[in-house]
């Protein structure tokens, strides 16, 4: 939906969240993408109900499906937080430092890592499950545009950076898919830039991690002292 809604529209979306399943699933989808499996597991939820109260967030417009770059017999569910302007409820998420991960450390993580640096007094770092010698050259230069410092070599291993007290968020769905059990961690997915290898395939990444950034930042606060 775009522009002004109509009586009816509106009435939809209030309907949609009217039911306390439907506004649990928008409230984890704040945060990120899940698939219907981990709705269904994270809330406790029947899969076939889950699948229910899904179509009616989607008629109403309030999320979109989409497959998995990963696993393609997988889909992910990703909220329009446009169409929730106003309406959603911040909850804090303490955490003594955010990881963004991807596969090869060398687009989406990097650019992740750096947007955050800018908006967050909680630190940021970056890793990979199968990091890659460099930095993606267009990676690099997108992030320069935006007044971003990217480290051209800077890619490293997600077991070399990740310890006790991070928040983890996948930006890719390999990544996500590919995380070890119990890791505490968000998934974006965030489709990769580097299969169409354009300038305008990395900026539409770093448009879409600068705007879950900017929704996310002011929710993550560092621990409080015991």
């Amino acid at each position: 939906m775009s522009g002004a809604r109509t009586l009816d529209e509106r009435a939809a979306i209030h309907a949609a969240l009217g039911d306390p399943a439907r506004l649990a699933i928008v409230d984890m989808l704040v945060l990120g993408d899940a698939s219907p499996g981990e709705v269904a597991h994270n809330l406790a939820l029947p899969t076939n109900l889950v699948a229910h109260h899904l179509n009616v967030l989607q008629d109403a417009g309030l999320i979109v499906r989409t497959t998995s770059e990963g696993d393609r017999r997988r889909t992910y569910v990703h909220l329009l937080p446009d169409t929730l302007a106003g309406l959603l409820v911040p909850q804090g998420h303490p955490a003594a430092r955010v990881v963004f991960v991807c596969t090869h450390n060398s687009a989406r993580s990097q650019l992740a890592a750096a947007l955050w640096a800018q908006q967050s007094a909680v630190p940021a770092a970056s890793a990979g499950t199968q990091p890659a010698a460099r930095v993606h050259p267009r990676a690099v230069r997108v992030a320069r545009r935006h007044g971003l410092t990217v480290e051209p070599t800077g890619t490293r291993h997600v077991a070399d950076v990740l310890r006790s007290g991070d928040l983890v968020i996948a930006v890719c769905d390999n990544a996500h898919e590919r995380l070890p059990e119990g890791a505490r961690a968000l998934h974006w997915s965030v489709p990769d830039p580097v299969r169409d290898d354009t300038d305008a395939a990395f900026e539409a990444a770093y448009a879409d991690i600068a705007a879950r950034i900017s929704r996310i930042a002011p929710l993550v606060t560092a621990p409080t002292a015991a």
